[in-house]
């Protein structure tokens, strides 16, 4: 009887089993040490994460803040330059006590501050070819500025401009062959504007072409005038209205033609 195994007692352990439980334990504990390690990291990143999301929030709540300052910035800073613009004219450069601003030739206003040859081209009739021949005619340089003009020298110029006819070769005149005298011409400023009037006179006069064409109001230089400048009612419209009455004319003779039946 004393023998018997009793079957609840612990059998002892071998020490193969101890190793292993000794490498379990210690897997055991890596893996804890792992887990641990992993769930700092994630937490780390989630709060670095919330703290790159606050700083972004923050930009652009700057961003916005900075956008609403300068649009209610600009309005004033517009009405300061037009306060700053009407109180402060336009200051023209300082050539000097005797130097002219605008010079008057030719029943035109030419602005001191451009070159001689530039300038005379703001006449009507007087271009940048004709500019030069007057320069050069006068004898003055054809870069000096219109302001720089002595009164002499200005006088010097519309006589020029006045004696065209005997200075400047007959190709460059803009009137060749008057009407009345036959003679090479050169008019400038209003003049241009009388003398074309007095010719379309003529040409109306002498029942030219040209002149009953002008009478008419129609075209002078052989333009067409069926699908342009046309004026006036439009032509569809009458067309319409034309076979609307003769449609209504028809209808009318027929009902008396039925009645006298």
């Amino acid at each position: 009887m004393d023998d018997v195994s009793k079957p609840n007692e612990e059998m002892p352990e071998t020490p193969d089993e101890k190793v292993v439980d000794g490498e379990s334990k210690e897997s055991n504990l890596e893996t804890e040490d792992e887990t641990k390690d992993t769930s700092e990291e994630v937490e780390d990143e989630k709060a670095e994460q919330e703290q790159q999301a606050e700083e972004e929030v923050e930009e652009e709540t700057k961003k916005a803040e900075e956008v609403t300052k300068e649009k209610a910035e600009k309005p004033a800073k517009i009405e300061t330059k037009k306060e700053a613009k009407k109180e402060e004219p336009k200051k023209k450069h300082d050539y000097g006590p005797n130097f002219k601003y605008i010079v008057r030739i030719a029943n035109t206003d030419l602005n001191g501050e451009k070159k001689l040859v530039h300038g005379l081209t703001t006449i009507r009739g007087i271009g940048a070819r004709m500019g030069i021949l007057i320069a050069d005619t006068a004898g003055l340089d054809r870069n000096i500025k219109i302001g720089d003009l002595t009164d002499a020298q200005i006088e010097k110029i519309k006589e020029v401009i006045i004696n065209l006819n005997k200075t400047a070769p007959g190709w460059m005149l803009n009137h060749r062959r008057d009407y009345e005298t036959g003679e090479n011409m050169h008019f400038v400023s209003s003049d241009i504007d009388i003398r074309l009037r007095d010719e379309i006179n003529i040409m109306k006069k002498i029942r030219s072409y040209r002149g009953v064409r002008h009478e008419m109001g129609l075209r002078v230089r052989g333009q067409r005038t069926k699908t342009h400048g046309r004026v006036g009612l439009a032509l569809g419209v009458s067309r319409k209205a034309a076979k609307a009455a003769a449609a209504q004319s028809q209808s009318s003779s027929e009902k008396g033609e039925k009645k006298k039946e």
